[in-house]
């Protein structure tokens, strides 16, 4: 599915991108991987942990859509793994949540249309079901905005899906290491 595909993982250089990451270079033969992500510390890192030719590092954000168009150029799939995640920090921050889930899904949508995508795969969470913080709300959000995107895709090839992750140990944002300093009291 993936071998000589061009693949763009948004948040790539997240715990989710990381790993992914990995699995697409030991299971598949992708012509290109791009890890999209606005942290240049994490993509350093991230290029010296990884040996692939393949490989391109990409500094950009999900709020820039002139960007996301730069780096979707002849991309055949986007896995949108981008977000803000952590629930405190986007109660206290609300409008930078609101502008990387929402306004930086329909970035990554408007991107994948202008780019002629083959397919986006958007992660969501658990938080997005009967959401009861921002996070989750920002993330049902998003994924109504995906999955309406297939609403309005017409004729062009483009077609958009969402899965759900959440609470994985280890992973940016887990809820463990929360409950863990609770239990230690």
């Amino acid at each position: 599915m993936f071998n000589g595909k061009n693949i763009l993982i948004t948040g790539g250089t997240g715990s989710f991108g990381k790993e992914y990451a990995r699995v697409l270079l030991r299971d598949y033969v992708p012509n290109k991987l791009i890890i999209y992500s606005r942290d240049e510390q994490k993509h350093y890192e991230m290029s010296q942990d990884f040996d692939a030719p393949c490989m391109r590092f990409f500094v950009g954000d999900v709020r820039d859509e002139d960007r996301l168009k730069l780096a979707m150029h002849d991309v055949d799939f986007v896995i949108h793994a981008a977000a803000m995640k952590h629930v405190p920090i986007a109660e206290y921050n609300p409008m930078e949540c609101i502008k990387t889930n929402i306004n930086g899904a329909q970035n990554v949508i408007n991107a994948a249309f202008a780019c002629n995508v083959e397919k986006v795969i958007a992660l969501s969470t658990d938080k997005a079901c009967s959401p009861i913080n921002l996070y989750g709300a920002t993330k049902l959000a998003s994924d109504k905005l995906f999955t309406a995107a297939n609403n309005i895709a017409g004729t062009r090839r483009t077609r958009f899906s969402v899965v759900r992750y959440g609470n994985v140990v280890g992973s940016k944002g887990s809820v463990v290491p929360f409950f863990a300093k609770l239990i230690a009291g």
